[in-house]
């Protein structure tokens, strides 16, 4: 293993860091529901939420989405 996250890992790190389900759809203006489908379907968290939710819990914008925000320089 190269030790890599997934989005899907990145996603789960940052709900548990935001304090559960609830509080991540608190934190992205959706319900819980959402954020369970989100994780039920292994969506990636929505592009226009990816800002809010780095900087809420630290989870780089990176991990959470790569598709949109690629490592530069190799990191």
């Amino acid at each position: 293993m190269d030790g890599k996250i997934t989005p899907y890992e990145a996603l789960q790190n940052a709900i548990e860091i935001a304090g559960g389900q609830s509080a991540m759809g608190r934190l992205c203006g959706k319900a819980q529901n959402t954020v369970w489908k989100w994780l039920q379907n292994s969506k990636p968290l929505p592009a226009e939420h990816v800002l809010v939710v780095e900087a809420a819990t630290g989870v780089s914008r990176h991990h959470l989405r790569p598709d949109i925000y690629p490592l530069e320089n190799g990191e």
